[in-house]
Formats: structure tokens, sequence, C-alpha cells
């Protein structure tokens, strides 16, 4: 028989927040092993629980939940979706305009499937939330990754997209606030962001689930605000500001002219049409979400526990010789730097396979972000403090013995981080 082999259109897809550092986490758990998992910023395992009320009504309506939804999504929750466009100061958003899906990954797959015709490019961060890079391959289309940069705290850099625009480009996928980075981005910057979309009339895809998990005093702000013209995509959900990933709950709503856009409008209502409608106890929710008490900010406040989180984590690892880190201003997550003088690393899959086997900790590593070096790894600080501080003292032990290992003293990492510090 000869042999099966899968779509060429996977060539580009990675998912290794779930791959094999994950399948050989499991085998070592079936053995008996407890593993640390910073990997998936999935909230209910580490004891984030989703606001009664949002439960409460999903339990209230399951009975009316057995059959189909309109395939856009039921009336209340894309009311709530529009009036919360308004809050945003997004104009000219309607009913119409409104997208109920099974979390904004599955709107994301559509609003790509949608728009991209094979060999059409797709401009995606660097580093990247995966999926995007995914959902451009699947769609015949070509993901082509545009840098933020570190050493100005994982902005974009606005002159290498412009580079990287070609007569294939058709959009511009934004991040923000940052997976996996958890920067935040300013005005200024989405500002030049809309107006290079608007030069090259191109569709902007702002990816914007963490716009409620913001630390200290940093205000987000709504790209599809920014303009009246150019046409946007805006992704949302509550998997992660009402901590309920597993509801399955997302919405995508589009703004600015659409004139130019009705056959790709089109396009979006028979995908929506063919998929028959989204998960109908997550819509129920989305109403009591948007328009109830936003327990979020009691998480993220000075004292509360995702800030004490990502203000320990970040005091852990950057004190680890050799390893840098950009403070999150937003998000779950943080992506450090393991300096290659200290840490020369050829293959960092294999690199943090090594330290899931010696420490019991699993980490991703930045390839799986579609980052250009081997030299990052996304942290999740969703673990209660005793089990971070477990968890990063192990990581820390590793790294002590891959330094002695390769003959990096003290000296050398002190001497290295100077360096370090003289060049920022």
């Amino acid at each position: 028989m000869n042999p099966i082999s899968k779509s060429n259109k996977l060539a580009n897809v990675l998912y290794d927040v779930r791959g094999p550092i994950v399948d050989a986490a499991k085998q070592m758990e079936d053995e008996g092993q407890k593993i640390i998992k910073l990997n998936i910023g999935n909230l209910a395992p580490f004891g984030f629980e989703p606001p009664e009320e949002i439960v409460q009504d999903m339990a209230r309506n399951l009975h009316d939940s057995a059959g189909y939804s309109d395939s856009k999504g039921i009336f209340a929750a894309r009311k709530a979706v529009m009036h919360y466009t308004q809050q945003l100061g997004v104009q000219g958003v309607t009913l119409d305009d409104i997208y109920l899906g099974n979390g904004a990954s599955d709107l994301i797959v559509m609003a790509t499937t949608a728009l991209l015709n094979d060999g059409d490019e797709l401009l995606v961060p660097a580093p990247d939330y995966p999926l995007w890079t995914a959902s451009a391959s699947l769609a015949g289309g070509r993901p082509v990754h545009y840098l933020c940069d570190e050493a100005n705290g994982w902005m974009p850099n606005l002159a290498d997209i412009r580079a990287k625009i070609t007569p294939r480009t058709k959009a511009i996928v934004v991040i923000n606030p940052n997976n996996p980075t958890g920067a935040l981005y300013s005005d200024e910057l989405l500002q030049g962001i809309v107006q290079i979309a608007r030069e090259h009339q191109l569709v902007l895809m702002a990816d914007e689930v963490y716009d409620k998990v913001l630390y200290e005093d940093a205000r987000h702000t709504a790209l599809a605000s920014l303009s009246t013209d150019v046409l946007t995509l805006t992704f949302n959900s509550l998997s992660k500001a009402y901590r309920s990933c597993g509801f399955r709950a997302g919405w995508m709503f589009v703004s600015g002219d659409k004139r130019a856009a009705r056959d790709y409008i089109e396009g979006l209502n028979m995908l929506a049409n063919i998929k028959l409608g989204s998960n109908v106890p997550g819509q129920y929710a989305i109403q009591t979400a948007l328009g109830g008490y936003q327990s979020i900010q009691d998480l993220v406040k000075e004292g509360g526990r995702l800030r004490r989180q990502r203000d320990l984590a970040y005091e852990l690892i950057t004190a680890i010789p050799g390893v840098t880190c950009v403070k999150p201003r937003a998000a779950l997550y943080m992506f450090p730097r393991l300096d290659p003088k200290v840490y020369p690393i050829a293959d960092d899959r294999q690199f943090f396979m090594e330290v899931l086997r010696a420490t019991r900790v699993m980490l991703v590593q930045g390839s799986g972000f579609n980052y250009p070096d081997h030299q990052h790894f996304r942290i999740v600080f969703l673990p209660h403090e005793d089990d971070l501080r477990e968890a990063i003292g192990r990581l820390a032990d590793f790294l002590a013995g891959y330094r002695q290992q390769h003959g990096r003293s003290g000296q050398v990492v002190e001497i290295a981080a100077k360096k370090e510090a003289a060049r920022a």
C-alpha cells in the first residue's frame, strides 16, 4: 500500500505549546512524575475560576441551547459585543458586522480562509501566536514574519513591516497585548501600522484577547478605534479575562470602510453558514461577561494574584546569570532571553526537552513562536507563587549546571551581563 501523507499545507504549521515536549511530559506523568507546567495559558488548572454569574447564566440557559443558533450567533450576545465596540470608541459596527465563534481561534481560521488565495501573503509578528502562522498556511497563503524589537520593549518594527510588503500582501496581523512577550503597544505605534495599511490598502487583523489583562497604569487602545477607513477585523474571547478557556466563546467584529470588502464579507458569511453556528451555551455567557463586574481587575491590580505572580516570575528569572527579560505590561507571559555567550544553544527544542527531563518543568522554546533564534523561551506565570519559586529554582539549577558544563564561569557570566547592560 502506498504511504498516506499529510497535506503539504501543514509544512508551516506548528503548535509547540502542545507539541513534542508536551507529549514527553505526558509520558513522564504517566510514569508518576509531577510536572510543573509553564507552557500554556490555560487558567482553570491553576485555580483561576470563571465568574460565578457566567456559570449560572450558562446553566440557566442550557435547556434552550440544544438547537443551532443563527450562524453569526445569538442576538443578545452580539448586541452585547456591539455595545462593547462603542465603549472601545469603534465607530460604525452593526449587528451584521459581528460573528461569534468557538473561541477567537475559530474565527481567526475563518477570517484567513475567507481572505487568502494560494500564494497570498499575511504579515505576522515574530514572535507570534503560532495559530496565525498556521491558519495562513492552511488557507494556502504564505505567512511573512515582521520583527518585533526586543531592545525597544518588543514593539513592532514599522520599517520592517514596510520592507516586507509585496503585491501579494493582503493583511497585517497585530497581536496587542502581545502573546508571547506581554508587550503593550502605544497609540503612536498603532497609528503607524494603520497608516501603512491605509497606504497599501491592506486589511488589519487585530488579536486583542488580552485587552483587559493589564498591569500598573497600562492602557489598551483598540486598533479599530483609530480609523474609520481601514478595514479592520478584531478578535476577542472569554478565555483569558474571564478565565473561561473551555467554554469556547469568542467574537469577531468588522469595522472601517466595508464597501470595497463586500465580496470578502460574503465569504465570511458563507463560512459562518457552513459551520452552522458556534457553541450555544458559551454564547449565553458573553452578554453577562461584558456587562457584569470585571473581576479581572482584582487579579491585575497591586496585590492581585496575577500581578504578584508576574512580579515574582520576573524577579526570579532575571536573577539567573545570563538571562534577561523585558518586563511584561500585559497578558500572562514573558519571553526571556538566554545570552548566547553564556548558553550556546544549537537546537532550542532539544534544549528545552532536556530542561523538562532534568527538572520536570515544562516550557516552550522561542522557535515555537516563529522567532528566528534559539535563545528565547516563553514562561506562563499562572502557577501559585510557591510553584513558581520551585519551577524557576529548578530551571536556575539546570542553567547553573549548563554553564559549568560549557565552561561559562560566574566571572564570564558577569562580564557578559555588563556588556549587555552597556549595549542597552
